[in-house]
């Protein structure tokens, strides 16, 4: 006969555990709050409280972080078994709930989620409109297993063994400008053109630089007098007529206020893979939006 679990024994409370957990993981009260959606205060009196249970100290202050004693890296480990423990619990949870009504969370990066996602979710309203829609826009990878979102928009495929990926098709990026800025600089029809125009980067590691040289152009560093680590931001200055962006094809043919530059030059392609956990598409209502969004992306 299976011996039941002694209950007596366990004289937290497992919301506390869940404090202590986000909170090592985020390394302060004010970064674990905001991910539990609570108020910096509470959280705080959950994980004292849970210290108070427990007879133990979990955390000593280190400047205006939180680092964790010995006694809290010893008892993180079972929490962490906690922790995923209650995640599997609410994926196989929702793998199993049939009702079509209810809430999607879809990951997306910052591009996508303003320049691809509305048009999608406007025909997904009209098909399947009991179902709501989160969307989490971050050039951040969201954590599938940990259901901080349902399905993820993505460009690399991912490595863990319980989710599954769909590759959608590879996209191509290339350049563009207004033709105010076009006109303004002269003549852009060559490779040796490009030498002398200002581009807008996205980072400060030259990746972008080193890429474009890698197809055939000369660029320095003086040909990025503005640098941002926004697609949207640096999209807008394009706009602006401040220089030459790169951009998905997909974006930029909707917007009228742009020209392609060098027609001819080779793209930047990148894969579109469409992620979610492998229990939550046995859900009615995910596996539907799952299929929505892969239809309209290809």
């Amino acid at each position: 006969m299976r011996k039941c679990m002694h209950w007596d024994g366990t004289t937290f409370d497992w919301n506390r555990a869940r404090a202590f957990l986000v909170t090592a993981e985020e390394g302060s009260l004010s970064a674990a709050a905001r991910a539990l959606g609570l108020t910096q205060p509470t959280l705080g009196r959950q994980v004292e409280a849970l210290q108070h249970e427990l007879g133990v100290v979990l955390f000593e202050r280190v400047g205006r972080g939180l680092t964790l004693t010995p006694a809290g890296r010893d008892l993180l480990t079972y929490v962490q078994r906690m922790g995923e423990a209650a995640n599997q619990l609410s994926l196989k949870a929702v793998g199993r709930n049939a009702d079509l009504a209810g809430k999607v969370v879809i990951a997306a990066s910052e591009a996508d989620a303003a320049l691809i996602l509305p048009a999608i979710l406007a025909d997904l309203r009209r098909r399947a409109p009991r179902i709501s829609v989160q969307v989490v826009a971050s050039s951040d990878t969201t954590d599938l297993l940990r259901r901080e979102a349902d399905i993820a928009i993505r460009n690399f495929r991912p490595t863990e063994p319980d989710l599954i990926a769909r590759k959608i098709r590879d996209a191509n990026a290339r350049l563009y400008a207004t033709p105010g800025y076009i006109d303004a600089v002269g003549p852009l029809d060559t490779r040796a053109d490009l030498s002398r125009a200002a581009f807008v980067g996205l980072d400060t590691t030259g990746r972008l630089m080193t890429r474009l040289n890698s197809l055939g152009l000369s660029l320095s560093e003086a040909n990025f007098p503005l640098v941002c680590d926004s697609f949207l931001v640096m999209w807008a200055m394009v706009k602006q007529g401040l220089g030459i962006g790169i951009l998905d094809d997909r974006m930029a043919r909707v917007d009228a206020s742009v020209r392609q530059i060098l027609p001819d030059l080779a793209p930047v392609s990148f894969p579109i893979w469409l992620v979610a956990h492998r229990d939550v598409l046995t859900n009615p209502r995910l596996r539907l939006i799952y299929d929505l969004l892969a239809e309209a992306l290809a």
